[in-house]
C-alpha cells in the first residue's frame, strides 16, 4: 500500500510538472503571438465539428464524437507545438550563441561542442559530429564568420583527414541557413560514418583541443554584454 500510494504520488507530482511546463511555454509562446489561444480553440472546435457532423449524417454521432474529441485535443497539441518552436526561434534569433543553443537540442547521434572558435566581435564557430560527418555552424558577420570557418578546417585538417566537414552560416541572407532550418538541415545531410567511426573522432576532436576548454561558457545564448579579452581571435 505504501509503494502504491508513493508511485501514485510520484505519478501525480510529474503531472504537475508537465502541466506547469505547458502552462510556462503557453505564456512564453503568448508574448510573441497573441492569436495562439484563438488559433488551437479554432483548431479543436473545428476538428470535433466536422467529426460530429460526420457522426450525424452516417447515424453514429457518439462513436464519431468520440473520436473527434480525440482528433481535436491532437490537433490542438500539434498547432501548439509547431507555434511554440516557432515563436522559440523568433525570441533567439540574432542573440549570440543561439544555435548552440539549437544544436544541444539536435537529437541523439549527435555530440556537439559550442564556441570551438571566437572572436572579440563575438562572431563564433561550434562544432556537431555524427554520422554525417563535422559540421560547422557559424554566426555572426558574415564576412568575418569566414575566416573563422576556414581557420577552423584547416586545424581539423590535421587531425581528421579521412572525415568530410560541412559548413553552415546562420542567418536569413544569401547562401545563409535561418536558425530555425539548422536542424532540418543537418539532418539530411547524407551519413557516410559508422558509430565506431563517429566515436573515433570525437576523441581525435578531444585531443585537438578547443575554445571551451580554456573559457568556460554557459550553455545556450551567451549574455549580451560579454566581451573577449583583448589579444584578436582565439581558436
Amino acid at each position: 500500500m505504501a509503494r502504491k500510494a508513493k508511485t501514485e504520488g510520484a505519478d501525480s507530482a510529474e503531472n504537475a510538472g508537465r502541466l506547469k511546463q505547458i502552462a510556462l511555454t503557453y505564456k512564453m509562446t503568448r508574448r510573441t503571438d497573441s492569436k495562439i489561444g484563438l488559433v488551437i480553440a479554432g483548431v479543436g472546435i473545428a476538428t470535433f465539428g466536422v467529426l460530429l457532423g460526420i457522426g450525424f449524417a452516417i447515424g453514429h454521432p457518439v462513436y464519431l464524437g468520440i473520436l473527434g474529441f480525440v482528433l481535436a485535443v491532437l490537433a490542438m497539441a500539434i498547432v501548439f507545438g509547431r507555434r511554440a518552436e516557432r515563436a522559440a526561434f523568433g525570441q533567439m534569433e540574432g542573440q549570440p550563441g543561439a544555435a548552440a543553443a539549437v544544436l544541444d537540442r539536435i537529437g541523439r547521434g549527435w555530440t556537439t561542442t559550442p564556441a570551438v572558435a571566437m572572436n572579440r566581435s563575438q562572431d563564433v564557430v561550434h562544432r556537431s559530429v555524427g554520422k554525417a560527418g563535422i559540421v560547422l555552424v557559424a554566426e555572426g558577420n558574415p564576412n568575418r564568420v569566414k575566416g573563422l570557418l576556414a581557420a577552423e578546417k584547416k586545424k581539423m585538417a590535421r587531425i581528421v583527414v579521412d572525415v568530410p566537414v560541412h559548413d553552415i552560416i546562420v542567418g536569413n541572407g544569401e547562401g545563409q541557413v535561418p536558425l530555425k532550418k539548422v536542424r532540418t538541415k543537418m539532418l539530411k545531410l547524407p551519413r557516410v560514418l559508422t558509430g565506431p567511426q563517429v566515436t573515433t573522432t570525437n576523441d581525435r576532436l578531444r585531443a585537438m583541443g578547443d575554445l571551451m576548454s580554456n573559457m568556460p561558457l554557459p550553455k545556450g545564448p551567451m549574455p549580451k554584454g560579454m566581451r573577449m579579452p583583448r589579444g584578436g581571435k582565439m581558436r
